[in-house]
């Protein structure tokens, strides 16, 4: 049933077994184990579906937030023949669930690659928003020092600035939807109808569950006195930087939702002073995102790599640059909004801004959706499980 690592004195070389069957056959020996299951809620959701069918792997390997605790509580870890690692095996299992769901599968092949992706997004979106500014734009305009309302739309008009947002925001979440809904198809438990989402039961109670554990991270805490974050001694601080991060993006799109109103319902032109609610939260998202960034950073550079799955770190990395990238770009449009810096910096920030929408479908930015989705699934399966015990 099990796939062993083979003895060091056989001269046999036996081929290494894919991501799907590692994360099966680790899976099938912690369903048999038991030691885990207060660790997180992959273990009690394996139990709910010992056939570990594909799909079933898809979704327990969404659903781990890879606080890494049960590799330094599990007996069967290396050194031992079994060679168990389930949050490397789960993180393999996880990084192929992206490529396979995401839509079109041309455009996931030709952005698999974090370097490569970040090049081409840029190349796609930076260079041309350079290309029609430097067009459309005088050149002693754009050098200009340009203050008060309305200065930002003239270096870009205000037009070109929704356009290009909302093609390349809008592309991205057609794209991400459709991946979002194979990955749920896929995901569904073999004793349950495909269903959508929202015409399962309890539907809303269960969204209402996972949006409060994707929010509070309630999931990364390693079964309560926190994750493996360096090492096999517990702490909250991945927790933190993880949550710092997410309220920063929040409060970043809470900023862009003021804006919104500001300019459309009170006629107000950016950029806003700072005492207003835009520049006030974009601020405060902007420096919690790089508290983020840099914690994250720093965890990840010393923590111990035997438990992470080493191909899918370029994209864990690549993503904390472009959030800094972007975070950091805003502030420094802000700090310097008055001045002949703002033109370029201003095209820097939206440029990195569109990279970002554009990478959504196509990078480590997929993890947040598709977690929501697995903490979905599992809330809805958790009250049915418990009825069906009870009776």
């Amino acid at each position: 049933m099990f796939w062993v690592e083979p003895c060091t004195h056989s001269a046999i070389e036996q081929p290494q077994p894919t991501a799907e069957a590692e994360a099966r056959r680790a899976l099938h020996i912690c369903n048999i184990c038991g030691y885990c299951n207060g660790l997180c809620p992959v273990f009690d959701a394996a139990k709910r579906r010992p056939q570990l069918a594909a799909g079933d792997l898809d979704q327990l390997a969404n659903l781990c937030h890879h606080c890494r605790s049960c590799f330094y509580a599990c007996q069967y870890a290396p050194p031992h023949p079994f060679a168990l690692n389930l949050p490397q095996a789960l993180a393999r299992s996880r990084s192929d669930s992206y490529l396979n769901y995401a839509w079109p599968a041309p455009f996931a092949r030709l952005f698999a690659n974090p370097h490569r992706a970040a090049l081409l997004a840029s190349l796609l979106t930076t260079l041309p928003l350079l290309a029609l500014v430097l067009i459309s734009v005088p050149i002693e305009q754009l050098w200009a020092v340009h203050q008060g309302p309305g200065a930002f739309y003239l270096v870009l008009p205000w037009g070109w600035m929704v356009l290009l947002a909302s093609l390349t925001l809008g592309w991205s979440l057609l794209a991400l939807g459709i991946g979002l809904h194979r990955f749920w198809r896929a995901s569904a438990p073999a004793s349950q109808p495909q269903l959508h989402p929202g015409l399962q039961s309890p539907g809303f109670t269960a969204l209402t569950t996972a949006l409060s554990e994707a929010l509070a991270l309630h999931h990364l805490s390693g079964g309560g006195p926190g994750c493996a974050d360096r090492d096999d001694r517990p702490s909250r601080w991945r927790r933190r930087w993880h949550q710092a991060l997410i309220f920063g993006v929040l409060l970043s799109l809470a900023a862009t939702l003021a804006a919104t109103f500001y300019h459309h319902l009170l006629g107000r032109l950016a950029p806003y002073p700072f005492w207003s609610a835009p520049v006030l939260l974009g601020t405060l998202g902007g420096w919690l995102m790089l508290v983020g960034v840099m914690g994250l950073g720093w965890l990840g550079a010393r923590a111990d790599q035997q438990p992470n799955a080493p191909e899918t770190q370029g994209a864990n990395q690549a993503l904390l640059w472009l959030l800094g990238a972007v975070a950091l770009s805003g502030l420094l449009l802000l700090l310097w909004r008055e001045t002949a810096a703002m033109p370029l910096l201003l095209i820097l920030h939206l440029g990195l801004v569109l990279v970002l929408f554009l990478l959504l479908p196509y990078s480590k930015l997929v993890h947040g959706p598709y977690r929501l989705a697995a903490l979905w699934r599992d809330a809805q399966e958790r009250p049915a499980q418990a009825g069906k015990q009870c009776g």
